[in-house]
């Protein structure tokens, strides 16, 4: 995006720049294949999504396809783009979405749905398929609610069932094969349908009953009445995951994400991830350590995170981690294990995770009572919990997240009860004796229950919205005030939630009109509105309340043409055991429990660390000490350490002057790890590089002259190597133009030199008031900050204003003086001020900073 107009009215600009580190800008005219990879929210979330990320380098790494990123705008950018007419385009090329041949949309969860719509209409492409000819790019969907895209299936061409790694590769293959070939989307739609875990939406059309359920589903295209997701059985390819996106912007989560194993058949009755990503498959411990000494050393990031849907299952974690730990703590990489199971968090593994940062960690009961965890098939124990509670106290942890969901099948007060007694013996938790400073926190969050698609409780009815919000009403009433923080999350968004998970192609038409009633970001509380939907399902003759009934075991489900590879008796059976609370135990571990999936010659699961192969692990208690113990030595730094302070000069020009104070620091600080420069660290709880910055520039202001200082343990070499190594690791837009040693003092008092180019020449008015402030002693203006308006005189902060002229350019050169803790004024403000410049005129000027100089009083 190039319109300074437009990334100057926005909130956070930085989310729709693109040039993150490792980003891939191919040429456009040697693809034969040409993807745009869309995740339908806001950057911050999409760029936190790995799925995307794995199929951009996949296709990336192959010469003849080309994927660009696009991501949701935000609601002012959306806004503004009508405004102005401007259609979305792609981050890397900035082409319109319309020259693409396909593009691939992210259906992560179904409270985004609205802002599918919202991406289509802004790139003019009409949202049904049914609407689109060959002219338009291929809509192709997949992810977490494809096996229940029914609701969206109206919009899309072909819906990829399962993992995309090889699919994707088959998907471009095919199309490259014909992009000459001419073929009516029909025929087109039809080849794909071949490919296996390929959706065809306009193959199949639902009949249903006067009551609205569905009756059959009719096959009228291609020749598969069932289609099955597609599984990929080996996780250890993992060249394409050596380069991570590195984001400029701030993510939710900012960091390296090594997947460990992908499935889960724990066989919680609840969760759909375990039926529809079985079975298990580990990746290889040496896999692990390769992706993360490559990933760290090509990103910089400052904590890797390891994944799974449940990292503590990963059955050679005990093995795996210390040695993560031994290779980068020293480097202050920490490590977090954001999917944790009460029972897998033991004493060991959380004396690794605090060697560095104690990153926080999250259990999830799911339910309070022991009866209702039998039911689910939890599988853990009240015991179990304040067992790890007990440990995490006593090694220095203070907030502990605990998460459970109302509205399970068989709940009673009693069991919600039950959430609150367990809190409560949770807090009494003294640490094992050895309580450590500081109070202890426990964060509760609360979710409704939504019985999804393809496990043993899709046929269970979901709480209204009145049951839920009882429920938390009676927990609040309930849970300790003190030392206790209850969240929890909308009964509204959830009661949306089911409608999408449970619902069929009749919400496509009530998605429209919502979404025409400004239904966007439904994911986000403060743009959340029930009553848009409510009023749109009237429109629609739509009982939303339906779609979250019981349903029976002979009915048909609209996704029942659609297949995990898990048999339906499977399911079925698991319902009658959660019934008779009957446990159902790991098949990792224990016999095979019959769900249908693995054929044992081909499909089966991986797990490389099983009980009876199990490797003597080395003593992690003295490792983690050791290795602890150096990482202390070096925050203390100043007794084993020399302290070598450089400044450090660059410019910050182009689109990256649109990036905040914040996200430049991070982007040094990411920078100097990919270039191995070490520095000191600060002490504390959060060790940070030692690097102190100038005063902070303007959103939107270009620089010549930025600069760090930073304070190394070492002197460095050769300067100039040292620059270009540098100027190697970072993104375009910021280049270091010096390094000197120096004191480390910053002025607190400097004069700096602008350069502002007004989009066309002064006006006489404008001349004229030019003059006058030249001419003045004193120029007062009203300043507004986090709501009061003061007064401030800016003449003496100005100590140079003059114009000069360079062709059809009229440029302002301006110096101001900046004292650290006294009031002052950005440059664009004052010129604003002084010419009385127009809003749109003041969006359009650019502003260089071209020097600056200490105005220190030197002492004698």
């Amino acid at each position: 995006m190039t319109d300074r107009t437009i990334l100057s009215s926005i909130n956070r600009p930085g989310r729709y720049l693109g040039h993150e580190y490792n980003a891939v800008g191919k040429d456009w005219q040697s693809a034969q294949i040409r993807f745009a990879l869309i995740f339908p929210d806001l950057y911050e979330i999409g760029m936190s999504h790995q799925g995307l990320q794995i199929l951009y380098h996949l296709l990336n790494d192959r010469e003849e396809f080309l994927a660009d990123r696009c991501y949701c705008p935000d609601i002012d950018l959306e806004n503004m783009l009508r405004q102005k007419k401007t259609v979305l385009t792609s981050l890397e090329s900035a082409r319109p979405l319309t020259d693409f041949d396909i593009l691939g949309i992210t259906l992560p969860y179904e409270l985004c749905y609205t802002n599918i719509l919202t991406i289509l209409d802004l790139a003019r492409i009409p949202l049904y398929s049914r609407d689109r000819d060959s002219s338009f790019p291929l809509l192709l969907g997949g992810g977490a609610c494809s096996l229940n895209p029914e609701p969206v299936a109206d919009f899309f061409d072909a819906i990829l069932l399962g993992d995309g790694e090889e699919a994707i590769i088959d998907i471009a293959e095919l199309l490259a094969a014909h992009k000459n070939d001419q073929l009516a989307r029909k025929d087109l739609l039809d080849l794909l349908a071949e490919i296996d875990g390929v959706y065809i939406p306009a193959h199949f059309d639902p009949e249903y009953s006067p009551d609205g359920k569905v009756l059959t589903m009719h096959r009228i295209g291609g020749n598969k009445d069932h289609i099955s997701r597609r599984i990929l059985h080996d996780l250890n390819q993992i060249d394409h995951l050596k380069r991570p996106l590195v984001p400029n912007a701030k993510i939710v989560h900012d960091r390296l994400g090594i997947e460990v194993a992908r499935g889960c058949t724990r066989g919680c009755r609840f969760c759909q991830a375990g039926i529809t990503y079985r079975p298990v498959r580990e990746r290889k411990p040496e896999k692990i350590m390769e992706l993360a000494k490559d990933g760290l050393a090509a990103s910089g990031f400052e904590e890797l995170a390891l994944l799974s849907l449940s990292t503590g299952d990963y059955s050679c974690l005990e093995q795996t981690l210390p040695q993560l730990m031994d290779s980068f703590a020293d480097r202050f990489v920490s490590v977090a294990m954001p999917s944790m199971r009460v029972g897998t968090l033991t004493p060991k593994i959380m004396e690794q995770v605090k060697r560095v940062r104690k990153t926080g960690f999250t259990l999830a009961p799911e339910a309070g009572s022991e009866r209702l965890r039998r039911v689910i098939n939890k599988g853990i124990t009240e015991d179990d919990l304040i067992a790890t509670c007990e440990e995490a106290f006593a090694l220095g942890w203070r907030v502990i997240k605990f998460y459970f969901m109302i509205g399970l099948p068989t709940e009673t007060d009693q069991d919600i009860d039950a959430i609150i007694q367990l809190v409560r013996k949770a807090m009494a938790v003294q640490g094992g004796g050895r309580p450590g400073k500081g109070k202890k926190q426990i964060t509760v969050s609360v979710g409704t229950f939504v019985p999804k698609p393809h496990t043993p409780f899709q046929w269970e009815r979901q709480l209204s919205v009145e049951e839920s919000t009882q429920h938390i009403r009676r927990l609040q009433n309930g849970l300790p005030t003190k030392g206790c923080n209850f969240r929890y999350h909308s009964p509204q968004i959830s009661y949306l939630e089911g409608v999408f998970s449970r619902g069929d192609r009749r919400l496509a038409k009530l998605m429209e009109l919502a979404w025409q009633a400004g239904a966007r970001l439904d994911g986000w509380d403060e743009h959340f509105d029930l009553t848009r939907w409510q009023k749109a399902a009237e429109l629609c003759a739509l009982n939303l309340d339906d779609f979250l009934r019981a349903r029976t075991m002979d009915e048909i489900l609209p996704w029942q043409h659609l297949q995990t590879g898990v048999d339906r008796q499977f399911l079925q059976d698991q319902l009658a055991k959660a019934q008779d609370e009957i446990y159902t135990p790991d098949c990792r571990y224990h016999a095979c429990q019959k769900c249908g999936l693995c054929d044992f010659k081909t499909l089966m699961p991986i797990v490389y660390n099983r009980p009876d192969n199990t490797a003597e692990a080395a003593p992690l208690s003295s490792v983690a000490e050791q290795s602890a113990d150096k990482v202390q030595r070096q925050v203390a730094g100043a007794a084993d350490s020399g302290h070598f302070k450089y400044m450090v000069h660059y410019a910050r020009t182009g689109e990256v002057c649109f990036l905040g104070h914040l996200e430049i620091l991070q982007i040094i600080f990411r920078t100097l790890r990919r270039a191995s420069i070490v520095t000191n660290f600060s002490q504390g709880f959060n060790p940070s590089p030692k690097i102190s910055f100038g005063p902070a520039l303007p959103v939107g202001t270009e620089s010549l002259a930025e600069f760090i200082i930073m304070d190394l343990p070492a002197p460095l070499g050769d300067m100039q190597a040292i620059m270009n190594r540098i100027n190697d690791k970072l993104i375009p837009g910021l280049r270091v133009t010096g390094i000197e040693l120096h004191s480390g003092k910053v002025p607190q008092k400097i004069g700096i030199t602008y350069s502002l180019t007004l989009p066309t020449k002064m006006t006489e008015t404008e001349r004229r008031k030019a003059e006058e402030f030249v001419a003045s002693d004193s120029f007062i203006i009203g300043k507004t900050r986090k709501g009061k308006t003061s007064q401030i005189d800016i003449r003496p902060l100005i100590t140079t204003f003059s114009l000069e002229i360079d062709g059809d350019a009229e440029i302002v050169q301006m110096e101001m003086v900046s004292a650290s803790a006294e009031p002052g004024i950005k440059p664009l403000e004052a010129l604003t001020q002084i010419l009385d410049l127009d809003h749109e005129r003041s969006l359009q000027t650019r502003i260089v900073k071209t020097g600056w100089h200490s105005l220190d009083a030197k002492k004698s």
